[in-house]
C-alpha cells in the first residue's frame, strides 16, 4: 500500500497555519547552520557579550565641527568593526515609520488568496511582487518566510501596477518613506567617504548617484514556526547592496556573526538597522565590513521586517577598490566585477571571467599576482562562510532573474 503524499502549501504562512507540529524536511536546515539557535527572546535580553552598536545621528550635520566629527567617527568605527548598526535620531518621523509598518502589516494580514493576486513568477523572470523562497541554495533547503519585493526608487523605475492596492495608504506612504531613506543614504555615503579620506560625494557617485542607485524594498514575513530550532527565516549571507536599511515590528530575529559567534541584535525603539553591503566593502578595499548575518524564527510571534537595499546599476559600474584605498601595504583584495557579476558569484559561485581573465584584469590595474591570491581568500573571510554558500537574502531577487534568463 502506497501512502498518500500530502502536497506542501506554496506559502509558508499557509503551512504555519495548517496546524503542523513538525516542519517538512525541505525547511530543516543543515546541522552546521543551526549552531547558536536558542530562544530568541531570551537571547535578545542578554546584556553580556558584544552588542550591535547604536549610533545617534542627531549631530551628523551639526555646525559645530567638533560635535559633527564625533558623530562621524562613531559611525565610521561601527562600519569598520561591525558593518551593522542601529541608527537613532535619523531624521525620519515616527509617524511615517508607523504608517509604513501599518501598511505592510495590513497587506500581510490579507488572506493568502488575496495576496496571490500580486504573486511573482520567478521562473519566468517576474521577480517583483508576492513570493516565497525557491530552493536554489547549495543545500536545496527552503527558508521560513514569505515576502513582497519591489523597486521603490527612483520613481521612474518603479512599476506601480504591481504595488498593493490594499491598504489604500500603501503606495503613498511607501513612496514617501523611500524618498526619506534615499536622503538618509546620501548623508551616510558622505560620512563614509570622509572616513576614507575622500570627498564627501565620492562613494555616492561611485554607486550610481541619484539617477542610477536603485532602492529595492523587501517586506519579509516570518510566520510562527513549530520547530524554530530547525529552521531559518533567512540563511547566513552578506548583503550585496551598498547599504541596507531595515525596520522591523520589534520582534527579535536578526543575528550577526561577530568574532566567531552568532550575536542576537536587540530591538532598539525608534531605530533603523543599517548594514554595510558588499559594494561598499569592495570600494573601501575591505576597510568597511559587510557582516555575515541571518534571520531566525520563533513559535510565539510573527516577525515582519522592511528592508530597503541600495544597489548600484548592474552593468554600468565596475566594482573594485577605489585607487585611494589601495597601497603597496594594502593591495587590492577584490577582483573587478560588475554588480551583476558579483551577484552571480555570490549566489551561484559563478565567475563571469575565468581565473586567467581575472589575473589579466588585475595586471591592467597594476596589481600583482599576490593581490589575486588575496582576493580569492577574501571570498571566504570567516569560519562559517567556509561551510555555507553565501547568497543574497532574497533581497536581491533581481539576481535570480539574471540566473533564470541564463
Amino acid at each position: 500500500m502506497v501512502s498518500e503524499v500530502v502536497p506542501i502549501p506554496s506559502r509558508v504562512e499557509s503551512l504555519a497555519k495548517s496546524g503542523i507540529q513538525v516542519i517538512p524536511k525541505e525547511y530543516v536546515r543543515p546541522q552546521e547552520e543551526l549552531n547558536g539557535i536558542g530562544n530568541i527572546f531570551e537571547d535578545e535580553k542578554k546584556d553580556e557579550g558584544p552588542q550591535v552598536p547604536t549610533i545617534n545621528l542627531k549631530e551628523i550635520d551639526s555646525e559645530d565641527k567638533e560635535i559633527r566629527e564625533k558623530c562621524h567617527q562613531e559611525l565610521k568605527k561601527a562600519a569598520v568593526e561591525w558593518g551593522v548598526m542601529h541608527l537613532v535620531n535619523h531624521g525620519i518621523s515616527d509617524e511615517l515609520i508607523d504608517r509604513v509598518k501599518v501598511a505592510g502589516g495590513t497587506f500581510f494580514d490579507l488572506p493568502v488568496e488575496e495576496k496571490e493576486k500580486y504573486a511573482n513568477d520567478q521562473v519566468s523572470g517576474n521577480v517583483q511582487g508576492y513570493g516565497s523562497k525557491l530552493a536554489n541554495s547549495a543545500c536545496g533547503q527552503l527558508e521560513w518566510e514569505d515576502y513582497f519585493f519591489h523597486c521603490v526608487f527612483p520613481e521612474d523605475k518603479r512599476d506601480l501596477a504591481i504595488w498593493p492596492k490594499t491598504p489604500a495608504d500603501y503606495i503613498p506612504v511607501t513612496s514617501e518613506y523611500a524618498k526619506e531613506i534615499r536622503n538618509l543614504a546620501t548623508k551616510i555615503f558622505a560620512v563614509l567617504s570622509i572616513g576614507l579620506g575622500l570627498e564627501e560625494g565620492r562613494l555616492e557617485k561611485e554607486v550610481g548617484g541619484m539617477e542610477d542607485l536603485l532602492l529595492q524594498m523587501k517586506i519579509n514575513y516570518y510566520p510562527k514556526c513549530p520547530k524554530p530550532e530547525l529552521a531559518l527565516g533567512v540563511e547566513p549571507h552578506t548583503d550585496v547592496s551598498a547599504l541596507t536599511f531595515i525596520l522591523h515590528n520589534m520582534v527579535p530575529g536578526l543575528q550577526l556573526f561577530y568574532e566567531g559567534k552568532w550575536v542576537t541584535a536587540k530591538c532598539v525603539p525608534n531605530s533603523i538597522i543599517m548594514h554595510i553591503g558588499d559594494t561598499i566593502e569592495i570600494l573601501s578595499n575591505g576597510k568597511y565590513k559587510s557582516i555575515l548575518h541571518r534571520g531566525v524564527v520563533n513559535k510565539e510571534k510573527v516577525r515582519i521586517s522592511w528592508a530597503i537595499f541600495c544597489e548600484p546599476p548592474k552593468e554600468k559600474i565596475m566594482l573594485k577598490p577605489l585607487p585611494e584605498t589601495v597601497t603597496e601595504a594594502e593591495p587590492s583584495q577584490f577582483p573587478p566585477r560588475t554588480f551583476a557579476q558579483h551577484m552571480a558569484h555570490k549566489l551561484f559561485k559563478k565567475d563571469d571571467n575565468n581565473a586567467a581573465a581575472e589575473q589579466k584584469v588585475f595586471k591592467k590595474d597594476d596589481q600583482d599576482s599576490a593581490a589575486v591570491h588575496k582576493a580569492s581568500e577574501k571570498d571566504e573571510r570567516n569560519i562559517v562562510a567556509e561551510h555555507i554558500v553565501l547568497k543574497e537574502d532574497e533581497q536581491d531577487s533581481a539576481a535570480e532573474q539574471k540566473a533564470f534568463k541564463k
